[in-house]
């Protein structure tokens, strides 16, 4: 053989690129189905149809599959992550897509505000200066004067992702990645069947096929993303992820003909590096460096 066996570093990688590429395509069905169906109906059968990819884990692990060793971090995790699939599909039906996901990809922001808070976790100056760096970089993906319902729930998105995004990884520890996405599938399906009944309008057969390939794309991206982060270590899955921003804005231009605008795009490299830096960083600490 030529080459041995990848590294869990380049696994992980590969993992988190397909996961990017994944989600942006799901990204861009919800956005189409926004058009004529309400965003809560959409996010009720993103959980519903996101549990196919996980039949076969059911078939194979039967009882075992449902397993939980530390239910309390589950239900946070599901609780997290409704609210950030509620807050990010209501951004996406109602915002430019590129627009939305560099705002989405402030959510490593969050995570040193939230641990400084909650977690009493003390932050060095360099961090704190990054993190008001790449708010400001929100700020400019926003633009000046421009913070409507649909940027207020792209930046909630952004928190409960940081959010969720925390406990998958302290998660990885001791469950299993096709547990954790579909105990998350159940909790979603459960969570949102009832705003999505208040709500209903039955999908036309066009849109009966898209919810179920948004379904799919979504947990399969989940899995996927799990995946990455129980295998590599955060600052080199972190970077792959950015590759969603390229993603996103080649979507919207292709399919929605939005090309995005110069506060876009300076927004969203001032977010990239900005949050580069922190997880770099973060990384150096803990090594000691």
């Amino acid at each position: 053989m030529l080459m041995g066996p990848a590294s869990p570093n380049v696994r992980g990688a590969l993992w988190m690129l397909a996961a990017a590429a994944t989600f942006s395509g799901m990204q861009a069905l919800v956005k189409a189905l926004g058009s004529d169906l309400h965003f809560l109906e959409i996010v009720f059968f993103r959980s519903l149809f996101g549990l196919l990819p996980m039949v076969p884990f059911m078939l194979r692990a039967r009882r075992a599959a449902f397993v939980m060793r530390r239910p309390g971090m589950h239900l946070l995790r599901g609780a997290l992550g409704v609210a950030a699939m509620v807050t990010t599909f209501y951004a996406l039906t109602h915002m430019p897509l590129a627009t939305a996901v560099a705002i989405f990809y402030a959510k490593p922001l969050f995570m040193i505000v939230l641990a400084a808070v909650f977690l009493a976790e003390r932050a060095g100056w360099r961090r704190w200066l990054a993190t008001a760096f790449g708010f400001v970089g929100v700020l400019l993906t926003l633009r000046p004067g421009a913070l409507g319902p649909d940027a207020l729930s792209a930046v909630a998105a952004a928190l409960f992702m940081s959010g969720a995004m925390t406990t998958i990884k302290r998660m990885t520890d001791t469950e299993n990645t096709a547990n954790i996405v579909l105990i998350f599938g159940l909790i979603g399906t459960l969570a949102t069947a009832l705003p999505a009944a208040l709500i209903w309008r039955t999908p036309s057969p066009l849109e009966w096929s898209m919810l179920l390939a948004m379904g799919v794309l979504g947990g399969a991206a989940q899995y996927m993303m799990v995946r990455a982060y129980a295998l590599a270590e955060a600052t080199v899955v972190t970077p792959v992820d950015y590759t969603a921003l390229l993603f996103a804005g080649l979507i919207g231009w292709l399919l929605f003909g939005e090309l995005p605008d110069g506060w876009t795009v300076a927004g969203a490299l001032v977010i990239a590096v900005s949050t580069l830096y922190i997880v770099q960083r973060e990384a150096r600490l803990r090594g000691g460096r």
